[in-house]
This record gives structure tokens, sequence and C-alpha cells, in this order.
């Protein structure tokens, strides 16, 4: 018997039905990575965002680095469920609300960690989106729901601090 000749109604014949199901379902990569949006800052922010991409630690919170999809110096991500940084983020709303600064606004808080001013948001989902103030990009970092963030931002102020100088974002 001969293996590989051709049957009619096999693999060709059946690879549009196959094409069609993955996208139906969403076919996926076997190590389930998480995904993060890519922000597009100014080229000078660029620039920044390697640098801290370059000086960003290994393990965060003690979780691996494991980068989201797609591939970007401007992302990184540690664990599952992750940990993720985004640089060159736009300004957040809030980061202006003068709610904020008073300390009326429930959902949002300003303060900083080891020398790194953050405004902390609530997520819907659970758990905090942190973005950086007084830096020359905006370094967005979002912790899953039961993660210790104190940890979190301790873990990535020195990378902070080295790569993105004090000063007023774009």
């Amino acid at each position: 018997m001969n293996l590989f000749r051709h049957r009619p109604g096999g693999l060709p014949a059946r690879l549009p039905a196959l094409v069609l199901l993955c996208a139906a379902v969403g076919c996926s990569s076997a190590d389930d990575s998480a995904s993060a949006a890519v922000p597009r800052p100014t080229a000078k922010t660029v620039k920044l965002c390697r640098n801290l991409d370059e000086a960003l630690p290994s393990k965060v919170d003690g979780r691996s680095r494991r980068d989201p999809e797609p591939a970007s110096a401007l992302t990184a991500g540690w664990g599952d469920p992750a940990i993720i940084l985004r640089c060159g983020v736009e300004r957040p709303p809030k980061m202006v609300d003068p709610k904020v600064a008073q300390g009326q606004d429930a959902d949002a808080v300003a303060g900083g960690v080891n020398g790194v001013d953050w405004l902390m948001e609530k997520r819907g989902g659970g758990g905090y989106r942190f973005t950086t103030a007084g830096r020359l990009a905006y370094v967005e970092v979002t912790v899953p729901e039961g993660t210790d963030s104190s940890g979190v931002l301790i873990d990535l102020a020195s990378a902070i601090k080295k790569a993105v100088p004090e000063g007023i974002a774009d």
C-alpha cells in the first residue's frame, strides 16, 4: 500500500475547511503568550523605551520575564497571569484630573515608590494599572488581581529611573 498517493477527499480537499475552522475558533500557538497593544510614541520616546527594555529585570515579583505578543521593545511581561509593561503610552486622562490630586477619586490614587511617581487606577476586571508621572515617557504597568503591586513597582523602579529621566513627557 502506498501511503503517499493522492486520494480524493484527502488533506488537499479538506485544507480550506481546516483554514476556516482555525479562523472561526482562533487557532493559537501552544505557549498561550499574553498579548499587549504596542504603543506608537514619538521617535524620542521610542529611544527612551528601548533603553528601558535593555534595563528591565529578568524577574519581577519573583516571576520570570515572558514578553507578550506581538514582540516589541515597547512591551514586556512577567509570569502568568502576566504583569505587562508598555512604554510610550498616552497620558491617562486621570493624571490631570483635579479629583485625583485632591484624593477625591476612589478609583485613582497618586503616589511614589522608590523614587518613581505613579498614578494607580483600579481596573474593571480586577487588578491595577500604574502609569509613571514626572518622567519623559509614560510607562504603564498592569498588575493582575491578587498580585503584590508594591513588589512589582519596587522591582521596576531602578530600571525606570536609569532609562527614563525625570521631566514632562511629550
